[in-house]
């Protein structure tokens, strides 16, 4: 993999200035490898500075989170917000809160944000935030606690026309309603459209929970479309349990397809039946129970821990879980058990190599920046209800939702193809998603 001659000094450039940070780095090479026929094509972008300037983040705060659990004991923690890019429009992106969390992983966060907000055609810059709090076996108290002081710091950073953050891993409806509380309390304004994944009773859109899993599938649906093929008879395997790999699995069964794996940081489980969603509803979003519970409720399931969710045979996969779980052994396993599609529900999901023998072997893979732009095109839509002081029913949003993802496949499929990459997905949506922001940037000049 060789860059472009004139990206070369960019990106050892971004590796001197951001030691470290491999997350970032990758994420940034993935994208600069696809530019090489852009710069031959569009030489001003790099003449004028234009993909180095969007390889440094217009600002980075850190800052110090102050909290008291419920023994009396004070934590400090560490929270991020990096505001990567706003020449479409207000930064947006979620919070993350995970022990993982460092600068690094924000800013290849942010990065991938701005790529996929351009790639929803709606007016939204890419930012990311979060910490390295870790919510498990924490009282709703602890984490109400930990929200406030979040916020309190955050707030002098946000605004509906500033930055508007929405939720992440670890970062759900609970954590939301308690940062938009203490925001609300702080500027004595009712601004709803500051944050997003809100409840539906205030301010909140329809289809938010639901739609990073529904729109990676709705992405999935529109490749296999692309050879003639569907849903009917489709065995997949979904790793993660959260939210994204919840509602990816309702919509692959709601279009026909079998979902027989999903899994969690301890283990997978294997249900040849077809993962019984309402048992996991229970499990994840309820009881927030590991899912080896779920083989001990459903006979027919069973659980192995630690292991690979990939060495499962399938004719899908649906990395939903976090960053880099599928590297190449993983590849390998897929490869091995027959499968034809490979999309990310989550960030990051699949490592170069990994990427790479998927497409030697003819895999039809769909990069995470598109796949999952679901999210936020759904909370962008939440900005608009706000904005208009209007609330819209389930299906018309889920049509907006269905509309933007065929969107976005169609137009990563037509930039590949005109920039002599046809069929490659990663090259097409990294493109797209450039030539929006770098013409959003070159408009406004150098700023």
């Amino acid at each position: 993999m060789v860059l472009h001659a004139q990206l070369e000094p960019v990106y050892a450039e971004l590796l001197m200035r951001n030691a470290g940070e491999v997350e970032f780095h990758q994420a940034a090479f993935e994208v600069l490898e696809s530019l090489g026929p852009v710069v031959d094509k569009h030489p001003q972008y790099a003449d004028e500075g234009i993909i180095r300037r969007l390889c440094e983040p217009e600002r980075q705060i850190i800052f110090r989170i102050p909290w008291v659990d419920d023994r009396g004991t004070v934590h400090v923690n560490r929270g991020f917000r990096v505001q990567f890019n706003s020449a479409l429009g207000p930064y947006k992106g979620g919070l993350r809160f995970h022990p993982s969390v460092y600068l690094g992983i924000i800013k290849f966060l942010g990065f991938e944000q701005i790529f996929k907000n351009s790639l929803t055609g709606l007016p939204i810059g890419g930012g990311k935030g979060g910490s390295d709090f870790d919510p498990k076996g924490r009282s709703d108290g602890e984490i109400m606690r930990f929200c406030q002081s979040f916020i309190t710091e955050l707030a002098r950073h946000i605004g509906e026309y500033v930055d508007v953050p929405a939720g992440d891993i670890g970062v759900g409806g609970r954590e939301i309603g308690y940062m938009f509380g203490q925001y609300k309390r702080m500027t004595n304004r009712w601004e709803s459209g500051v944050i997003t994944g809100k409840g539906l009773d205030w301010g909140g859109s329809r289809v938010r929970t639901e739609a990073t899993g529904y729109g990676t599938v709705y992405y999935l649906r529109e490749m296999m479309r692309h050879q003639n093929a569907d849903f009917d008879g489709m065995r997949c395997v979904v790793s993660g349990s959260g939210n994204v790999a919840i509602y990816a699995i309702e919509k692959v069964h709601a279009l026909g397809g079998k979902v027989i794996a999903a899994s969690d940081s301890a283990g997978y489980i294997v249900d040849e039946d077809g993962i019984d969603l309402e048992l996991m509803k229970q499990l994840k979003e309820v009881e927030r129970a590991r899912i080896s519970e779920y083989a001990v409720r459903k006979p027919s399931a069973r659980y192995v821990a630690g292991g690979s969710i990939w060495d499962v045979p399938c004719d899908a996969a649906l990395p939903c879980a976090t960053q880099n779980e599928l590297d190449d052994n993983g590849a390998k396993a897929l490869l091995a058990g027959g499968c034809k599609y490979v999309v990310e529900g989550a960030n990051m999901p699949c490592t170069p190599r990994a990427i790479e023998l998927f497409k030697q072997a003819d895999v039809r893979f769909g990069p995470g920046k598109a796949v999952n732009a679901g999210g936020v095109a759904t909370s962008a839509l939440e900005m608009q209800q706000n904005a208009s002081r209007d609330s819209w029913t389930f299906e018309y949003t889920e049509q907006r939702l269905e509309h933007i993802m065929t969107d976005i496949y169609k137009r990563c499929a037509e930039t590949a193809e005109e920039y002599g990459k046809p069929g490659d997905l990663v090259a097409g949506a990294n493109i797209a998603g450039f030539l929006r922001v770098a013409g959003a940037m070159d408009a406004l000049g150098v700023v």
